[in-house]
């Protein structure tokens, strides 16, 4: 087996939608004709058309690790759907060496009237395995997944945590050459997306994995080389992974308290339930190891939002971002509050910034407002150093 072979090679890829239906549905009849008449799919936009990717080139060898990283909208689900062939680019070419295993929508690839045990097999199937290949396999991906007591049940009544366990045991126990996952892992629990991590590196030697995620942490991680995308476009590609997660937090940047116009205004911040509120930035609060973190905020609109959300950055002595948390809330809210639940994080000062941003209808980022250091965390009791950035879960109270 040559560990050096190029098993996924895109070629200047592209692909374009409609934003409306009606005129898609009239653009499909009649790239239906031309294409039954040996003409390609027009190169250039037509009204209502955008690209949803752009001129994509990359290649991808056995034991390398792919991380496709971008903002919400930026294309990478749409990339991983040409790559496994469940759509046609209108430009380009992908040449893909070798068995692919994929996890790339929730259920996707799975009859919901069959049980788990049967899928696998189907899925097997499909992959080219015979039966008695699969007979060897089958109770293996039944304990990677934890579904003993479920894996007879029909997967229609399986919930969405047990449906991507499945899914990501079939892809990965079936020795894929190329393995594409999506950011569908984040519907796992904790202990169960660690132990995807931890298989991903057991299997990466032998594989050509595409790996999307939200969690810079994990990209930093486990990825050898960074694609990151931006409206389509591809904007980095490179093995500096660190250079391609500082662009994805290029939005992120501005002044101390930057505020774009209509953008969202931070008056005041309060840390725990019991403190008092004080204006961003002059705040130190202390705080245990292993403590439930609640902010509250208090904030004030230049103008009205349909979709809103937070970023959080925590950043050391260094100014080393050493962790992040994100989510949406309702742009009604004045004030409101965020839990982090049991914080860990090592001994030491931690500044705060916090980015709000507004989704289109597209579910874009655009940040509008940026507020540098907006408190600062001295956190005592702690036994553990911060080796890596990693996510956190915050929820709205």
């Amino acid at each position: 087996m040559d560990n050096k072979e190029v098993l996924v090679r895109v070629e200047g890829l592209s692909k374009k939608f409609c934003k409306d239906l009606k005129t898609s549905l009239w653009y499909g009849v009649k790239d239906l004709f031309s294409n039954a008449f040996g003409n390609s799919n027009e190169r250039l936009l037509r009204p209502k058309e955008f690209w949803a990717v752009k001129d994509i080139n990359f290649e991808l060898r056995r034991g390398e690790c792919l991380g496709l990283i971008g903002h919400n909208g930026a294309g990478k689900s749409t990339l991983l759907k040409i790559l496994n062939g469940l759509i046609s680019p209108d430009a380009g070419k992908v040449t893909i060496k070798g068995r692919i295993g994929a996890l790339i929508e929730l259920g996707a690839g799975f009859n919901p009237i069959l049980t788990g045990r049967e899928n696998i097999y189907n899925n097997g199937a499909i992959l080219g395995f015979t039966r008695k290949e699969i007979d060897a396999k089958v109770d293996e991906i039944i304990d990677f997944a934890e579904l003993r007591e479920f894996i007879d049940m029909p997967v229609q009544n399986y919930s969405s945590g047990m449906k991507v366990r499945l899914g990501f045991a079939v892809a990965a126990q079936m020795e894929p050459d190329v393995l594409i996952i999506d950011e569908v892992l984040a519907v796992g629990d904790a202990g169960f997306r660690i132990k995807c991590l931890n298989e991903l590196n057991a299997i990466m030697p032998n594989t050509a994995v595409l790996f999307v995620s939200h969690s810079m942490p994990q990209v930093s991680k486990i990825a050898t080389k960074v694609l990151m995308m931006e409206y389509g476009t591809q904007k980095f590609l490179g093995e500096d992974t660190s250079t391609g997660i500082e662009l994805y937090f290029d939005k992120f940047k501005g002044g101390e308290y930057s505020v774009l116009e209509n953008g969202v205004i931070l008056e005041k911040v309060k840390v725990g339930e019991l403190s008092d509120w004080f204006v961003p930035g002059e705040q130190i609060s202390n705080f245990n190891y292993l403590e439930d973190l609640i902010l509250s905020f208090q904030l004030s609109f230049n103008r009205k939002f349909k979709k809103v959300g937070y970023v959080i950055r925590f950043f050391d002595r260094s100014l080393i971002s050493v962790a992040t948390c994100q989510n949406r809330f309702d742009p009604e809210l004045k004030k409101f509050s965020i839990k982090i639940p049991n914080l860990q994080l090592g001994a030491g000062s931690y500044d705060l910034d916090i980015y709000f941003v507004e989704y289109d209808d597209f579910d874009n980022e655009l940040i509008v407002s940026h507020y540098k250091n907006f408190c600062t965390l001295k956190v005592k009791n702690s036994m553990i150093s911060n080796h890596s950035s990693f996510q956190l879960i915050s929820e709205i109270l």
